[in-house]
């Protein structure tokens, strides 16, 4: 059975959101899934964030852009079992002018995890056969790299920092995922919307929510990721919060994530996925024709409209009652 691959996006920095990929494939693979973590960012905070040293690698996602290196020889070991790594390096911000004039360069990455070994015997499989998971974390842009991830991925989940700041990219990134769906992968569905580094103390936090919720009423997650030191503290140390602090805020907050993901994967797994012919709606060759309308679904859990337009957001007035008791 063929993994189900999720891109972690958005556009504005410093929203939890390598922080969300890393710690969600940390805890996925403590219960014993196989997940791949593929680090899009030429920062490599995922990758160091794990225990990889990007700096001593030979080899990283940067070949497999280039052409240079299939992306099952780049593959890492992390600090925990079962959670495997593409690197990224500070080289990977030169992608984007290097692929400027090469055609079809949206799809690199799609066709490197379908990619079959046939110099071994007996071949090797693709890589999207080889895991449950695979997990993909963009940069904070909307360019080349971000825009493979989206084409490769089956499902987009959104980390939303709970401050007004955060709101104001979030209607560009959920136009840029429905051009991606119209013109280059017709199965791309919101996963759903994770807000992060909640803060009680404040009402602002509070009223970001009901907004964001207001917009996203069945895509935003329940689980709150609040500001925690440990959460902070982690990453410099190489090891994800499964492993660093267990029984922090911030683990058990994850923790809780990581249920309410499975659960929603249970729910969706109940749709099909495949045509009454057999084929799979996943296959790389069906990109430019054959492909079937997406419909007007913007999200992989309800109708409901997505936000469009420059800025549909407006924060005013306290939450309601109900959404204060929830919080």
């Amino acid at each position: 059975m063929s993994s189900t691959i999720y891109a972690f996006a958005n556009q504005k920095g410093g929203v939890g959101k390598t922080t969300t990929a890393v710690n969600l494939g940390a805890f996925l693979a403590w219960r014993g899934r196989r997940v791949l973590l593929i680090d899009l960012d030429p920062q490599g905070n995922a990758s160091s964030s794990v225990g990889v040293d990007r700096f001593a690698l030979p080899v990283s996602v940067y070949d497999v852009f280039m052409g240079e290196t299939p992306l099952r020889a780049i593959l890492a070991p992390s600090a925990i079992e079962h959670l495997v790594v593409a690197p990224s390096t500070p080289v990977l911000a030169s992608a984007e002018l290097e692929l400027a004039n090469t055609t079809e360069r949206e799809f690199v990455l799609r066709r490197a995890l379908y990619q079959v070994d046939y110099s071994v015997a007996p071949p090797l499989p693709s890589l999207r056969d080889e895991f449950d998971h695979i997990l993909i974390d963009c940069p904070p842009s909307l360019g080349v790299l971000t825009v493979n991830a989206l084409t490769a991925a089956d499902f987009v989940i959104v980390p939303v920092q709970c401050e007004y700041l955060a709101l104001e990219g979030l209607a560009q990134l959920m136009q840029t995922i429905a051009l991606v769906r119209e013109n280059l992968n017709h199965e791309l569905t919101l996963f759903g919307l994770v807000m992060t580094m909640f803060d009680p103390r404040g009402r602002l936090a509070g009223q970001v929510i009901q907004e964001v919720r207001t917009h996203f009423p069945n895509e935003v997650f329940e689980t709150l990721i609040p500001r925690n030191v440990r959460v902070a503290e982690a990453p410099s140390f190489g090891e994800p919060l499964v492993k660093y602090d267990i029984h922090s805020r911030g683990a058990e907050a994850y923790e809780k994530l990581t249920n309410e993901f499975l659960m929603r994967e249970a729910k969706l797994a109940k749709r099909n996925w495949q045509f009454t012919d057999g084929t799979n709606l996943h296959d790389p060759s069906r990109v430019d024709e054959g492909a079937p309308a997406f419909g007007n679904e913007p999200s992989a859990l309800s109708d409901s409209p997505s936000a469009t337009g420059d800025s549909p957001f407006a924060i005013g007035g306290p939450p309601s009652t109900a959404e204060s008791e929830t919080l």
